[in-house]
């Protein structure tokens, strides 16, 4: 989900060469996979009066602000970096809208959230990239609404790995630093989400 690591690296460089338009280069390749982070995280009640683009652009301004210190003492890859400050961002939205207004969002009845990407778990991969026709892209659909309805049933640990592995494609190293794990650790945790997700939808989980 997330763009190539060399670009961003290439494009990293040349901002800390001072290059202004690289920086803008940089943070609109990722406008879309953190559009789609979000998306997938934005609690349905408040998704009805918080749209995912202006939490992304709130994110992206924050961003370009911080990006000299990243630049100066880069902890962790630049699409982790961004997944923090999304995450932030989402609590912030999440404790805004659901505790500090008059009227509880969760007294409305909220627009259904869309779960954008991938779903259960093998099919909706090999469909996800393809060109679909009409009778694959109902299929991708339906395994979407499958995977979303699943995941709701897991505990928000569980819900989060599978959705760092699944619908953001992080490696397994990657989702323990973004966790601050140790690698065997975020391994054990995937595993023992995934079997429950895979429980919950009547299959076995693969072995990848």
């Amino acid at each position: 989900m997330w763009p190539e690591p060399d670009q961003t690296q290439e494009l990293l460089q040349n901002a800390r060469n001072g290059d202004g338009e690289a920086v803008n280069r940089l943070l609109e390749r990722h406008r879309e996979s953190l559009r789609r982070m979000i998306q997938v995280r934005l609690d349905r009640a408040v998704a009805g009066r918080v749209d995912a683009s202006d939490i992304v652009q709130e994110v992206l301004l924050e961003a370009s602000r911080r990006l000299p210190d990243y630049i100066r003492d880069a902890k962790m890859p630049f699409h982790l970096w961004l997944r923090e400050l999304a995450k932030d961002r989402l609590i912030d939205a999440h404790r805004r809208h659901r505790k500090a207004q008059r009227r509880s969002v969760d007294r409305e009845r909220p627009l259904a959230a869309q779960f954008p990407d991938r779903s259960s778990l093998d099919l909706a991969a090999q469909l996800r990239d393809a060109e679909l026709t009409p009778a694959a892209a109902t299929i991708r659909k339906e395994l979407e609404a499958r995977f979303f309805t699943a995941v709701k049933q897991l505990k928000e640990d569980d819900a989060e790995i599978i959705l760092m592995r699944h619908h953001e494609h992080l490696s397994n190293a990657e989702t323990a630093q973004a966790l601050g794990l140790t690698p065997p650790t975020a391994g054990m945790r995937y595993l023992r989400a995934l079997r429950r997700l895979c429980a919950i939808l009547g299959e076995n989980p693969s072995s990848e």
